[in-house]
């Protein structure tokens, strides 16, 4: 399908053959018809694109704060593949489109193969042929409206959201300034709900566009034009002022909130729909009483994972507008002819030219409000544009780590016998070439593990399954990816793969490995294993039905140079150690996948067996008892590990701590002598020979590059893999322990 998309870093705008996405459950597969440009939203973000390193830094300065809490704790070298990665790759554009329902998932049943509708959502309803909708975020379209002008309903919310946050009332006068695409529906809503609206603007053409929807007058911000409208407003008020003034302007001039509180009344409300400077100047606001309010986006719903993604919708009677009922309402009045946004279309272009109308737009050889991609249909639906058209061969979603929203949604693995096709795995032997196919491609994937494998001559890189169309996209482009899907069966279905690396959500990982393992595959899978025992015992039975035991958990930490070198010096105890491993972990954005504890697990779980790994490697016993503890607030917490030699390991996991403070630190100690491991950037050994340091003179190296040549060698050669499987369940198992005991106040015997 073609999907337009932007790359961050060059600013480069192309249309590219993108795969069709999924269609996952609790959601619709709309094929486009008509996506809108949003031409203040979507500009802003291609002009930032287009700055240097220099000017992104001064445009996002929350950005550049996490760079540089990152570089303090993972080092430069780190911190630049990652930001590297992140910016060097394509992003989609659009939010606002509609089209006709391809194909419905269970618990969309609401909607029918054929239906018309109109999809909100930057992640969702972006400028391509097709689009995956979640239900909350899709609406059907009313009969006799146009496609063309359905297109408009998000902005309409958007717009919609603004004005219900001014709480208009009839009799009421309103001062819009700003009269881009989210002012001149604002204007229009306004004049629905009965107000007398005056507006204000820079561009003289948008001014007459608003008088001729209804508005009572409109000029430019210069001081005649500003005058003119408050003459205006005096007049038509008896000097009171307007009731409401809506900011509907985006820069970086503070001119709009000081013109808003020069036309508002005494005690009247000025909401903020826009992104504009606001430096409120005190005395005035202060000596009006001023209620200042913010609009945001489509309305209540927005941002809430279980509203947009998992269907859970808010009571009308608690909540009357949502995001949904926004959009619906837009709908309806444009039905009504309440609203109208014929005269807002000021060009149609094909999809394929959306690179030249975002250049038009930018450089102002083409003017206008309302610009629309209209897609190519199937002949049978060039006459009606509802008419059904054929479902999509069902197919399976799997979720990237990118994805900050979304839930993969996983049947049980079949239970059958290993696959015919797949190659033998088993016999150590001469190195082979390796194929491997990929199941999620996120941030973690293509700065840690696929850098190293791309370079790896014995690889090759066969195919990437991602949610997001784009993710295979991107990862196909820099790392050389034969063949790029939305479909994981394409994977686990091809003979020719000898591994599959799963790199998905924690909540996905076993059951893509009970299916791999089925399918005859490698496996290497990101941590954790496993989310439960359950999930552990069901990977083990698929292990003992298939024969099939090449598993491989990424514990990157064991294979870390440093590490090694460090255990090596400190040499084999003669009896049992203590150790403690202190990780400052460090808090998330509130918009973290991680966070979400009732699907994914907890961050111990998700991210503890590193640090059990880790120190399985060293101790090299196995661990026989875990008691664990933690603070009042549940921030941080203890665990002690008893080792069947009588070795004994403190893992202190911290979650409030400074972000600047180094993640990782390892003490050991036995035997006569001390071993410190620095964030994987020093290692010291004290012993009675004296003091021995070694650093890292590349930067920090975690161990991802031995790491995936280990496997693809143990792959390869049909060898044993790199870390027993007693040893991944043993760790996986003393993690979930963790839980256990914190849950109980008591120790957890293994």
């Amino acid at each position: 399908m073609k999907q337009l998309a932007q790359n961050y870093r060059s600013g480069e705008l192309v249309v590219l053959d993108a795969p069709t996405p999924a269609c996952k459950p609790g959601g619709v597969l709309v094929r486009t018809l008509y996506s809108l440009i949003s031409t203040g939203t979507e500009l802003m973000k291609v002009t930032e694109a287009r700055l240097s390193l220099v000017g992104k830094a001064r445009a996002r300065p929350d950005q550049v704060r996490k760079v540089l809490d990152s570089v303090a704790q993972q080092g430069p070298v780190a911190t630049y593949k990652k930001v590297t990665s992140t910016l060097d790759s394509y992003t989609p554009l659009g939010y606002s489109l509609c089209g006709v329902v391809v194909e419905v998932g269970a618990g969309a049943e609401e909607f029918a193969v054929g239906d018309l509708v109109a999809a909100a959502g930057n992640e969702f309803a972006l400028h391509a042929e097709l689009n995956w909708v979640p239900t909350n975020l899709c609406v059907p379209v009313p009969q006799g409206v146009p496609a063309q002008h359905a297109a408009f309903a998000t902005v309409g919310a958007i717009a919609m959201q603004g004005v219900r946050r001014g709480e208009p009332q009839l009799g009421e006068t309103a001062c819009v300034i700003g009269l881009g695409l989210v002012g001149q529906l604002v204007v229009r809503l306004l004049l629905a709900a009965g107000l007398r609206v005056v507006g204000i603007d820079t561009v003289p053409e948008r001014c007459r566009l608003a008088e001729q929807a209804g508005a009572l007058a409109c000029a430019g911000v210069d001081p005649e034009g500003t005058a003119y409208v408050e003459q205006v407003l005096q007049a038509t008020t008896n000097g009171l002022g307007a009731d409401q003034v809506y900011l509907a302007a985006g820069g970086d001039t503070n001119g709009p909130v000081e013109l808003a509180v020069r036309l508002v009344r005494d005690r009247g409300r000025v909401v903020d729909i826009g992104k504009t400077r606001l430096d409120l100047p005190w005395n005035a606001f202060y000596e009006k009483e001023i209620d200042v309010r913010f609009s945001r986006s489509y309305g209540p719903g927005r941002y809430d994972d279980r509203y947009e993604l998992e269907g859970v919708d808010y009571p009308a009677g608690y909540v009357r507008w949502t995001e949904r009922r926004n959009l619906g309402c837009f709908l309806d009045l444009l039905a009504e002819d309440s609203v109208e946004v014929a005269a807002l279309v000021s060009g149609i272009h094909p999809i394929n030219d959306a690179a030249e109308v975002y250049t038009g737009l930018r450089a102002g050889t083409l003017r206008g409000i309302g610009f629309l991609f209209e897609y190519p249909r199937p002949v049978a639906e060039l006459d009606d544009p509802a008419e059904p058209a054929e479902p999509a061969e069902p197919v399976q979603p799997v979720e990237p780590p990118d994805s900050l929203n979304g839930r993969a949604h996983l049947p049980s693995p079949a239970g059958s016998p290993v696959r015919a096709g797949a190659r033998p795995l088993t016999g150590a032997g001469p190195q082979r070439p390796v194929r491997l196919g990929f199941i999620g491609a996120g941030s973690y994937a293509t700065s840690m593990l696929l850098p190293h494998l791309a370079k790896d001559p014995r690889v090759t890189l066969a195919t990437v399954a991602t949610t997001r169309s784009l993710s295979a996209v991107n990862a196909q482009r820099r790392f050389g990816f034969e063949g790029v899907t939305t479909d994981v069966e394409a994977v686990l279905d091809d003979a020719d793969i000898d591994a599959v690396v799963v790199v998905t959500r924690h909540h996905s990982h076993a059951a893509f490995v009970c299916r791999a393992l089925e399918a005859g595959k490698a496996v290497f899978v990101e941590k954790p294993l496993a989310l439960n025992d359950a999930e552990v015992d069901r990977v083990l039975d698929v292990v003992a039905r298939t024969g099939n035991d090449r598993l491989m958990v990424g514990f990157n930490r064991r294979f870390a140079p440093l590490f090694c070198d460090l255990r090596a010096r400190f040499g084999r105890p003669s009896g049992p150690v203590s150790a403690r491993y202190l990780v400052n972990a460090g808090r998330l954005d509130a918009s973290s996948w991680y966070l979400d504890g009732q699907l994914e697990g907890s961050r111990f779980v998700g991210e503890g067996g590193h640090f059990i790994d880790t120190l399985a490697a060293w101790i090299g016993h196995s661990p026989v008892e875990v008691v664990a503890h933690q603070t009042s607030n549940g921030l941080n917490l203890e665990a002690t590990l008893r080792y069947d030699d009588g070795s004994l390991a403190t893992i202190t996991y911290n979650t409030d701590g400074d972000s600047r403070f180094p993640k990782e630190t390892l003490d050991v100690a036995g035997s006569g002598r001390n071993a410190r491991l620095d964030n994987f950037s020093r290692a010291t050994v004290w012993s009675r020979s004296g003091r021995s340091v070694k650093r890292s003179l590349a930067g920090q190296d975690k161990g991802q590059r031995a790491e995936v040549a280990a496997f693809v060698a143990a792959v390869g050669a049909g060898a044993p893999m790199p870390i027993a499987l007693d040893s991944l369940v043993e760790t996986t198992r003393a993690t979930l322990a963790v839980e256990r005991s914190l849950a109980s106040g008591r120790p957890v015997l293994l």
